[in-house]
């Protein structure tokens, strides 16, 4: 089982597959079960703390008979604004985990990523193991930045349908895709997000360039994906057309710090008809404290991208590697049929 692109070389897999880091829903089970197969995982740094951190990669590398002195072959996501707060307190993140030897780190939604780039280039100065560093952006823009002032090593393109968070204003990935590759054709590589569920979709991402893909919502309908059996329930109801780009989500979940212009996508439910029916953040946060205290899901935050009515069950994170490299290969060898 393997395709070899530009990023299976770099990472050192049989696949241009990466489960995206995912807060809240991508921890140690997921990383490492896509890890073992074949393809790479992540996991999502989120709010937790260093010795948080530390005991996951603790946990991965038991999971993977990785020695302590051997990187480990997963990559952590840091979120730029909380970084922010955590780098100058008295439990800074990056050092730690630096010292655990990810194989990459991931950065995203910060209006000063460069800083955290820059220090993790001066701890690997000082030592063998060289951290892939993936900057993940929305505009062409923020390419240009990503390739000539912090020289990334991975340019993660996430488009409009992503689930999660990014840019309100990121085009579709289809035309975001073949504008970066333009700007930076002989920069990092670059990798494609956003709405990707299938073996086919990532197959015509490969002829288009991308060096690889990254897949969310994907891997949330697995039983390695940390959500509880009620998110995983709302996921297998919803169709194309079940998801909304909103501030709302975070407003009532009190995660609100993002970057201008940036917001998240998640199922449609009743936290954006309380917004729809005029009701002020005060009102809104007391229904949604109520139906999380009653148990009631009709206001869950279930973080989930367009491709989400494309998935019907879940099953684990291997299995939907193996389906993912079916289906891409066989997309791949009838493409090639039309080449007369």
């Amino acid at each position: 089982m393997r395709i070899r692109t530009s990023l299976t070389k770099l990472l050192n897999t049989n696949l241009p597959i990466i489960s995206a880091p995912m807060a809240f829903a991508s921890a140690v089970d997921l990383a490492s079960a896509v890890t073992a197969a074949s393809a790479f995982g992540m996991i999502g740094a989120g709010f937790s703390s260093s010795e948080e951190l530390k005991g996951y990669f603790r946990a991965i590398r038991g999971k993977l008979n990785i020695p302590d002195y051997a990187p480990v072959p997963i990559g952590i996501g840091f979120i730029g604004w909380i970084l922010d707060k955590t780098e100058t307190s008295d439990d800074p993140r990056i050092k730690t985990i630096l010292e655990e030897k990810p194989m990459a780190i991931w950065f995203a939604f910060g209006e000063d990523l460069g800083k955290y780039i820059s220090q993790v280039r001066a701890f690997d100065a000082e030592r063998d193991h060289k951290t892939i560093i993936f900057v993940m952006i929305n505009s062409v823009e923020a390419a240009v930045q990503a390739a000539n002032e912090w020289q990334v090593d991975v340019i993660v393109a996430q488009g409009i349908e992503a689930g999660g968070h990014g840019s309100s204003e990121a085009p579709p990935l289809l035309s975001l895709l073949p504008a970066v590759l333009r700007a930076v054709p002989n920069g990092p590589l670059v990798v494609a997000a956003g709405g990707i569920s299938t073996g086919s979709q990532i197959a015509a991402l490969l002829t288009m360039g991308a060096a690889g893909v990254v897949l969310g919502t994907r891997f949330l309908f697995t039983t390695e994906c940390t959500y509880p059996p009620e998110k995983k329930e709302a996921l297998i109801k919803a169709d194309l057309n079940s998801t909304t780009r909103s501030l709302a989500f975070d407003e009532v979940g009190r995660t609100m710090g993002w970057p201008p212009k940036h917001d998240g996508r998640a199922i449609t439910n009743k936290i954006i008809s309380d917004m729809a029916e005029g009701l002020d953040l005060q009102e809104r946060l007391a229904k949604f404290d109520e139906s999380a205290a009653l148990g009631d899901t009709s206001r869950l935050i279930v973080w989930a991208g367009v491709g989400v009515g494309l998935t019907q069950e879940i099953t684990s994170a291997g299995d939907v590697v193996n389906e993912l490299y079916s289906d891409l290969v066989t997309t791949l060898k009838s493409a090639s049929g039309l080449i007369v």
